[in-house]
């Protein structure tokens, strides 16, 4: 998993990454709230983790804007030496998954992980994904429409599966470049307009299959699930 941590103290941020990068995890590290929350916007990351007193604003803060601005139930963690009830309480209302106190305990913190990464993405230890009509393989790397297989390319097959392990979050250029191609920012951003473009024909991404792709101006894209038409209102197509 690639994780994003919110720590000021760069000793417990060096001791907090060592843990997580034993498992093969990817850690970045931020020690102010804008600094991540610039990060979060524009990269791809599977968890977060937060301290609760910081710099230039509380961690409270910082989850509230996590929650208002990425429209996908990213898991969330707070690590933090205040741990009163009325803490714990405040920080789950506001959207918190799980709240650990400092200092972090290894086992402890790595078994709260694993259990988050897998209660927000179930499907990703499944070998058969189901998502309407379309059915992916990923032992086969294959997917099918309608128990038709489509003719797909390596990197087809990839970022159609990150698509839909994903759906309705916003994914910018870069994450889909960092993501599915294994490269930074510095390449042209076309090449994902391109395939996107492609990937829309080739898996009938549209209302009667109940999925689109909308492009975010200036940001990335989404996968949407649509609800399709029914007789008594055949000209409603919506995305939700």
């Amino acid at each position: 998993m690639r994780i994003a941590l919110l720590e000021d103290e760069l000793e417990q941020a060096r001791h907090i990454q060592m843990i997580l990068a034993e498992p093969g995890n990817q850690v970045d590290s931020f020690q102010t709230g804008q600094s991540f929350m610039s990060a979060v916007q524009h990269r791809s990351y599977d968890l977060l983790i937060l301290d609760w007193q910081i710099p230039d604003m509380t961690g409270i803060d910082v989850l509230r804007s996590v929650r208002a601005q990425l429209h996908w139930p990213i898991p969330v963690v707070f690590l933090t030496q205040r741990d009163s009830e009325q803490d714990i309480v405040q920080a789950l209302d506001a959207g918190a998954d799980d709240y650990l106190s400092k200092p972090a305990r290894p086992a402890e913190l790595l078994a709260r992980i694993k259990a988050l990464a897998r209660r927000i993405h179930p499907e990703n230890d499944k070998e058969l994904l189901n998502f309407g009509p379309f059915r992916i393989d990923t032992q086969e790397r294959t997917i099918s429409l309608n128990g038709e297989v489509l003719t797909l390319t390596d990197k087809d097959f990839d970022l159609s599966l990150f698509l839909f392990q994903n759906q309705g979050r916003l994914l910018t250029r870069e994450m889909l470049l960092e993501r599915v191609w294994g490269v930074t920012r510095d390449i042209n951003t076309r090449t994902v307009d391109t395939h996107m473009s492609r990937l829309r024909r080739r898996l009938g991404l549209n209302p009667e299959n109940g999925f689109r792709i909308k492009t975010i101006y200036q940001r990335g894209y989404r996968l949407e699930a649509m609800l399709v038409s029914t007789p008594a209102d055949p000209d409603r197509v919506e995305a939700h």
